[in-house]
């Protein structure tokens, strides 16, 4: 009969960070499912669009300038967003901390041009197929900003708290950074659609 060999395992890491972590495989999972469904929309987009005899429907383009303008904001907050991630890998709960108020700052930034865009559409969500779906566009994307900010700052508190200097809560800090990045990624289709295929 073969002697069993017991490992040690005391000395393992509670929980782990990256591609280790079950958080990091949920958060990509829902990239996923949100990325198809934003794919969906967008398809939904051009087929309403191959059917209308004039696209958009009974209303001119979108005004440019609250989408460029929280398009920009997007672009800028993946710098922060990328340190922020960096300092959760190297354990610097100094960093993380300040990283996570400004990303929280860059969380609500968008929300105001977000505000002043549904106008800019010129038609209302129930005015016609055009209206619904861009509409539905914004309105989805506008779900994902204000998940990710209430993820963030959710995490600036445990942060701040006793839980900070903890190993999990760096491995949740990153993978909020790795969906704020899905966020403003997602964003990019949906802005040409909205605003610059109406224009072509």
């Amino acid at each position: 009969m073969k002697e069993r060999i017991a490992l040690d395992l005391s000395k393992l890491p509670l929980h782990g960070t990256g591609n280790a972590s079950l958080t990091f495989w949920g958060t990509s999972a829902f990239m996923l499912i949100e990325g198809t469904g934003f794919a969906l929309a967008i398809a939904v987009y051009f087929y309403l669009m191959s059917l209308a005899p004039r696209w958009p429907i009974e209303a001119p383009p979108p005004d440019l300038a609250a989408g460029t303008i929280l398009t920009l904001l997007l672009l800028v907050s993946v710098v922060p967003n990328v340190l922020v991630s960096r300092w959760a890998k190297q354990r610097d709960l100094r960093k993380v901390r300040a990283g996570l108020i400004a990303m929280t700052i860059l969380g609500v930034l968008p929300l105001i041009p977000r505000a002043f865009e549904f106008s800019a559409l010129h038609i209302n969500w129930d005015d016609d197929a055009y209206g619904s779906i861009v509409w539905t566009l914004l309105g989805l994307h506008t779900t994902h900003i204000v998940t990710d900010l209430v993820d963030t700052v959710v995490l600036a508190f445990l942060m701040f708290s006793k839980h900070g200097d903890n190993t999990r809560r760096y491995g949740d800090v990153e993978d909020n950074a790795l969906y704020w990045n899905f966020v403003v990624l997602a964003w990019l289709p949906l802005y040409g659609c909205i605003y610059w295929v109406p224009r072509l």
